[in-house]
């Protein structure tokens, strides 16, 4: 399976957090490809830039590589879809996150249930 982690379980993957459920961690350790995009680490800039979020970016972005997933960028294709999908939920990141995996398309890994409105695609942990 190829998934897509949404932020807070790339998060909590980096900090080998308990918060991060077993049927994450599970399906992150068996995925054949794991991605995080890079709206994942757009996303934390802006958060550590206003003071909601404490920590370091370029760590966040080395941890990528060194966690052995694969960076997911932002493409044309993506953002052709973005105007067609349901507005359930306001968070544009999120947004961005849902349409990548309907395009590319991967499973995307998340905790908000929320998304799960979106697509079969979407798996909730």
């Amino acid at each position: 399976m190829r998934i897509l982690l949404d932020t807070h379980l790339y998060l909590w993957w980096s900090e080998d957090s308990p918060a991060l459920p077993l049927k994450a961690r599970n399906l992150i350790e068996e995925a054949e490809t794991v991605f995080i995009s890079s709206v994942t680490l757009w996303e934390l800039a802006i958060k550590i830039g206003i003071g909601k979020f404490e920590g370091n970016l370029t760590d966040l972005a080395k941890n990528i590589q060194a966690s052995g997933f694969e960076e997911l960028p932002v493409k044309v294709a993506h953002t052709i879809i973005l105007p067609q999908l349901a507005f359930h939920h306001k968070d544009p990141f999120d947004r961005m996150l849902i349409v990548q995996a309907i395009s590319e398309p991967l499973q995307l890994i998340t905790h908000d249930v929320t998304l799960v409105k979106y697509s079969p695609l979407v798996f909730l942990v």
